[in-house]
Order: C-alpha cells, then sequence, then structure tokens
C-alpha cells in the first residue's frame, strides 16, 4: 500500500491523491489549481500518474479545486469509474461545464490576441466542453452517507457527512493487502458547525492514517450568529449611503447560505423588506436549484421548510440574473442594491465587471464572506491594497471593504482539532493549507506522526 501526493501539497487548491492498493488505483479528488497564472500553467503540467491506470476516482465534493481537472484526466485517457454522493455528482456536472466554457474563451481570446505571431495555432483551451462531457460518462455508482461499497476484493469505501457543502464527504477506505489492514480517512472538506442550512460534520471513525485539511488551522472564526448581524449592518449602512452592496460570493454553498440568512432577515425586520437582491452567477442559479432537490443534505428543520412549501431560499426581492445582458445592466444601478456575482475570489466571473463600476464609489461596500487565497484579487482588496487592476486598468479602491469570517464553509482550528482526536490516527498527512498555517496546525498536534507531504512525494502505508 502506497499514498502518493500529487495536489493541495503546502498549498491550497488542486487537491489530488492517489492510493494504490491490491492491484487497484484509487485517485481521491483530481482539483483545478487557483490563484494565478503561474498556478494556471501547473494545470497543464503531467499529473504524475498515467490516467488510464487509475481504477476508482472518489470525489469528495464538487468545488472546482477538487473536481476541476476531471475532464484533463478523461481527455488523457481515464477509464475508471467515478463515485460521488448524488449531489457531487450533480453539482460536479455543473461546475466542469462552466469550467470548460471558460477555458475555451479564455484560449479563443488568447488566440485573438497573437493570431499575427507564430504562437496563434499553439494556443489551446486545458480542456474542452466535450471532455467535460466525456468524464461524466464514467459517473458509475452514487454513494450514499455511512453505506459502504466495495470496490474491489480487499478496499471497502465509506462516505461520511462532511458537512462543507452541499454532497461533501470524507471518506473511509477499509484496506487489506498481503495480509496487512489499514484503516485510511481522507477528510476532505470539513464545514463549520452551526451554519443553519447543512448537517454539521459527522464524528469520525477511529482509523489509523488520516489525510486532513488544515484551511483554517491557525484561527477561529467568529461564530455565525455575530458574522450574520455584521452582514445585516452591512447591507443597511451601505444603502442608507445610497450605495451598492457587492458580494464576491462562491456558487456553491455560499449564495445558498446567504440567501438562506438574508430570508432570515427580512422575517425578523433585521432588513428592509424591499430588499433588492440580485444573483448574478449562472451557476449558482443552478446551483440554487440542485439544493432543492437532495433534501438528504439538510438538518430536520431546514428540511421542513422545504417539505411545507417554505422554500428558505427564495426572497420576494430576489432577481435571478442568467443572461449577460441582465449583467450589463445591473452596471447602471447606482444604488440599493445587493450583487451577488462569482467568482469568490475575483479570479474571473461576473463580479469583477461589478467591482470596476463599485469599488471607485465611496457609497458602496464590498462584503467577502470566504477565503481568498494568495494572489488573487479578492486577497489583494482584503489585504488593503489602494487600487487594483481589472481588465487592465488601474482602479482606485474607494468603497468599504468588510471581511466576514465567520461565514466559512470551512472548520476552524479547534474543530479540526477535535475531529482529528476522534479518529486516534497514529499517522496524519497535512494537505490544502498554506505552509505557515500546517506548521501552525502541526504544533498543536498531539500522538501522531505528522508529515507533510510535497508535490508527487510517496509514502508507504
Amino acid at each position: 500500500m502506497k499514498l502518493q501526493f500529487n495536489g493541495a501539497d503546502r498549498g491550497v487548491t488542486g487537491s489530488c491523491h492517489l492510493l494504490d492498493c491490491a492491484g487497484k488505483r484509487i485517485l481521491v479528488d483530481c482539483g483545478l489549481y487557483q490563484g494565478g497564472r503561474e498556478l494556471d500553467e501547473e494545470n497543464a503540467e503531467p499529473f504524475g500518474f498515467d490516467a488510464a491506470s487509475v481504477d476508482f476516482v472518489l470525489l469528495t465534493h464538487a468545488h472546482l479545486d477538487h473536481v476541476g481537472r476531471l475532464p484533463l484526466l478523461a481527455r488523457r485517457g481515464l477509464r475508471g469509474e467515478v463515485i460521488a454522493t448524488g449531489a457531487t455528482r450533480e453539482l460536479a456536472r455543473l461546475v466542469m461545464l462552466d469550467a470548460a466554457k471558460l477555458h475555451e474563451e479564455e484560449a479563443e481570446r488568447a488566440a485573438h490576441h497573437t493570431r499575427h505571431g507564430p504562437r496563434a495555432a499553439a494556443v489551446k483551451p486545458l480542456y474542452t466542453e466535450l471532455d467535460a462531457l466525456n468524464v461524466l460518462d464514467r459517473f458509475g455508482r452514487t454513494a450514499r452517507y455511512a453505506q459502504p461499497l466495495d470496490l474491489a476484493p480487499g478496499i471497502r469505501a465509506t462516505f461520511l457527512d462532511a458537512g462543507h457543502i452541499l454532497g461533501s464527504a470524507s471518506i473511509l477506505l477499509e484496506l487489506e493487502e498481503s495480509g496487512r489492514r489499514r484503516r485510511l480517512l481522507f477528510s476532505g472538506d470539513l464545514g463549520n458547525r452551526g451554519r443553519g442550512l447543512l448537517r454539521d460534520p459527522v464524528t469520525p471513525p477511529v482509523v489509523d492514517v488520516v489525510v486532513m485539511e488544515t484551511t483554517y488551522g491557525d484561527r477561529l472564526h467568529k461564530r455565525i450568529e455575530p458574522s450574520v448581524h455584521e452582514l445585516y449592518s452591512a447591507i443597511v449602512e451601505t444603502l442608507r449611503r445610497g450605495g451598492n452592496v457587492v458580494i464576491p460570493t462562491f456558487a456553491l454553498e455560499r449564495a445558498q447560505e446567504l440567501l438562506f440568512h438574508m430570508k432570515r432577515g427580512l422575517s425578523s425586520g433585521a432588513l428592509p423588506a424591499r430588499l433588492q437582491v440580485f444573483l448574478d452567477s449562472p451557476m449558482a442559479i443552478s446551483a440554487t436549484e440542485i439544493f432543492e432537490h437532495h433534501p438528504e443534505c439538510y438538518d430536520d428543520s431546514t428540511r421542513a421548510l422545504f417539505r411545507d412549501g417554505d422554500d428558505p431560499l427564495q426572497l420576494p426581492g430576489l432577481h435571478l440574473a442568467r443572461e449577460t445582458a441582465e449583467s450589463i445592466a445591473l452596471n447602471r444601478i447606482d444604488g440599493g442594491a445587493v450583487i451577488m456575482a462569482g467568482s469568490g475570489m475575483c479570479t474571473g466571473g461576473r463580479v469583477r465587471h461589478h467591482l470596476k463600476h463599485n469599488l471607485p464609489r465611496e457609497q458602496s461596500s464590498v462584503v467577502f464572506v470566504g477565503f481568498a487565497s494568495q494572489g488573487t484579487l479578492a486577497r489583494r482588496i482584503i489585504d488593503g491594497a489602494r487600487s487594483v487592476q481589472i481588465f487592465g486598468e488601474e482602479v482606485p479602491v474607494r468603497a468599504r471593504v468588510h471581511t466576514i469570517n465567520g461565514f466559512s464553509a470551512h472548520a476552524d482550528r479547534d474543530e479540526l482539532l477535535e475531529w482529528h482526536r476522534a479518529t486516534g490516527a497514529a499517522r496524519t498527512f497535512l494537505v490544502h493549507g498554506e505552509q505557515e498555517v500546517m506548521r501552525k496546525f502541526a504544533s498543536v498536534l498531539e500522538g501522531t506522526e505528522v508529515v507533510m507531504p510535497a508535490l508527487h512525494e510517496e509514502h508507504e502505508l
């Protein structure tokens, strides 16, 4: 048995881990690197293994940094079975097709700029929509929480609710080879407790080895209720100034969580009854529809709302902007609007247009409610840049900038520690975190051998 690390190693994005056991190769996630041109180029590099040799791909959840290179894996020869929960399956289809479209558009723009040079013909997308459709043909069995799946003799997988986004899972692998047994647990991305929409992460089982994320391994989150009230205050104050509220929003989970809390704010009177909210993201709109298909992912109270016809994600003043023309029209609104648009890290999508129009305006606000990697536009704004480049133009930052950490879909340090203690793991591989964060988290772990693997490093189990 051996484990090879091929992404999210001493970094936050690009999750990809390969297990060899009993003559089978099992890949856990195949994510995209995000955060800058250098990382974009890494996406096209070799995986570190032969795609055709992979027998199974197990997906922890549908975020782009966990599924975003699956179409490339298919292009390079994947013939194995992809297994995920039902919600992850639907969301991954949405995410991969959207990413493929963006890759094709970016390649077309790049070719246009170099059309008179020798490099024009060489500009190609990382993968195409056809590649994304092809990998969908590889999806096989649907995993259900807490129900074991026998992958092959000596290999059993169980998906456990990770509470991160709809359909997210930690994955327990029970392994046997040459008379030796190991219990290996991949945390996936673990959710922050008590957020109201999804269930909390389940308590993990006792295992021998754990591969765990460390995104927020060095800090504590604000509690959710004060964070919700901070959001309400930012909206109300901005509307009083006559400005717009721009919220860079992750299409999966964060957009739906914000809608959930804004509806609560309307019901309680914390937000004005005539609040106009614009969800300017075709993917977020489609993801919200998918949320309604999967009551198995909700806690009892939220499931009851859906059952009784009181959709907790539908606001009376909600406007859905699917078409580009509808998005462009929002830039004519001088004030009074809450605009939720992707991407959450401002690395692409429609939010950059809204930032270009609203960042220079003192009346407006930009509210960040999620993690921003080093090198992203979001991180530069959060870190206090006085101006930023958007579409090649220098844009002054005069709008008020709010960073509200309590909405994080990731567990904080104490939640990660509690989750890890429950595993009793003798060996711990730390992934999916910035290096300094990993070191800090490693320093507080007890009773376990800690490894922070480098890219393409292999370890015997």
